[in-house]
């Protein structure tokens, strides 16, 4: 059963949450601030968690700092915040701290639960990683120092490990399994994010420029993720 740590200040919207969560079979800690949050992730509990879903207003440590702050503990927890407004900068900045997706409040029930369940998808390490066709990933690949194990899933840069969330990990995977192939962002938004619907290409943006921040030696000045203007994102030339 997946557990989840829903971490909302409104007790009725915190209460209706965890009641439509429970019903659709995930188990469901609760959470009114980011310190509670924080708290019940370093505890006994904490382990057990397999995806956060974060409100960003909230009091005293908001869902920005909440968000960075458990990205510096892990990069293996899908984070899906929630924004009561859809504001750009919000979602921006959310994504920008590290969260994995976000839907707009209020959100319905079968949203929700369809968000939730392809985050989980993504981080499941068993999972068929993207761009690899149902084919047995052969060995590591060397790309100009950065090398990516399909089959390890892991990535290091001059023997140095690099720690991807699932997210970023995957995007980088299915960019890289066809270098040079431009990809547009709703492309990756359904191979990547799962998102047929209500897909959105800020998740691709934000993302793109995590995935630099952590990869290249200059980030505006990208060899393995880049740009390629009105079209997408393409893995290299190197």
């Amino acid at each position: 059963m997946p557990h989840v740590l829903l971490i909302e200040d409104d007790a009725s919207v915190r209460d209706g949450m965890e009641l439509v969560l429970r019903r659709h079979g995930y188990g469901v800690d609760t959470a009114a601030t980011g310190e509670q949050a924080l708290a019940l992730l370093d505890g006994p509990g904490g382990g057990r968690v397999e995806l956060a879903v974060l409100d960003l207003m909230l009091p005293g440590m908001d869902g920005f700092e909440v968000c960075r702050r458990i990205r510096a503990r892990t990069t293996a927890l899908p984070v899906i915040m929630l924004t009561a407004r859809g504001d750009d900068h919000d979602i921006v900045t959310g994504l920008e701290a590290g969260a994995d997706d976000y839907v707009v409040k209020p959100v319905t029930a079968p949203v929700l639960e369809a968000r939730i369940r392809a985050a989980l998808r993504r981080a499941e390490p068993s999972g068929q990683a993207p761009g690899s066709s149902g084919q047995t990933p052969g060995a590591p690949a060397d790309l100009a120092g950065l090398v990516i194990d399909r089959a390890g899933l892991t990535v290091t840069k001059h023997g140095v490990p690099v720690a991807l969330p699932p997210t970023e990990l995957r995007l980088l995977l299915e960019l890289s399994a066809s270098p040079c192939r431009v990809f547009s962002r709703e492309q990756l938004l359904e191979s990547v994010w799962d998102h047929s619907f209500l897909g959105d290409s800020r998740l691709v943006d934000a993302a793109v420029g995590r995935l630099r921040a952590k990869l290249e030696d200059v980030p505006a000045k990208p060899r393995y993720v880049q740009t390629v203007r009105g079209f997408g994102y393409r893995f290299g030339p190197l």
